[in-house]
């Protein structure tokens, strides 16, 4: 997998705190095994599926295609609560999702998502959810720790990732190993 680019820019689906692994990808869908090509195609097609409609009536994804039109999703506290699963940063990898800014992550939803190397979690230092709606573009800059939104010209901060960078854009624990001798090609 090539390592993804510093910059990457498009519109946002927003959401609020507590979005739970359960709203990014139901249970009944844990049976698709994301090795399989056509059943992680599948899992895309599902992602944020269980967001309560009222609260949310666009779709992350919508009814009948396989990938979202956001690859930035924008997020209060705590994304990612709940059970452990693996499924939830796959699911969002694979409808196109390239990174998730919240002002703060589960544990275990950021350690799968440097684990499968699916996207970047990213913490922002400011409560974008109450600044951006759906469909607002930005640019982030991975590199320069920043949010843009050129239609406002406001500039937010987002916190280095730090050492699991290089992870996340080796594609993953298991590829990050490979690439740097860890364990045999």
């Amino acid at each position: 997998m090539p390592a993804m680019s510093s910059v990457i820019e498009g519109p946002v689906f927003v959401v609020r705190d507590n979005i739970d692994t359960d709203q990014i990808i139901p249970a009944q869908y844990l049976n698709l095994v994301p090795t399989i090509q056509e059943e992680y195609e599948k899992l895309g097609s599902y992602a944020l599926i269980g967001l309560p409609e009222p609260l949310y009536p666009a779709r992350y994804v919508v009814e009948g295609e396989m990938d979202s039109n956001y690859p930035i999703v924008v997020a209060g506290r705590n994304f990612g609560c709940g059970s452990s699963r693996e499924h939830a940063p796959i699911a969002l990898g694979s409808a196109g999702c390239k990174l998730v800014l919240a002002e703060s992550f589960a544990r275990i939803f950021f350690r799968n998502c440097v684990a499968t190397g699916e996207l970047y979690p990213c913490d922002i230092t400011d409560r974008l959810c109450d600044v951006l709606k759906t469909g607002d573009e930005v640019k982030v800059d991975l590199d320069a720790g920043t949010v843009l939104n050129p239609s406002t010209g406001a500039e937010h901060l987002i916190k280095p990732l730090g050492e699991v960078r290089p992870v996340i854009d080796a594609g993953g624990l298991f590829n990050f190993a490979r690439q740097s001798g860890m364990i045999a090609k």
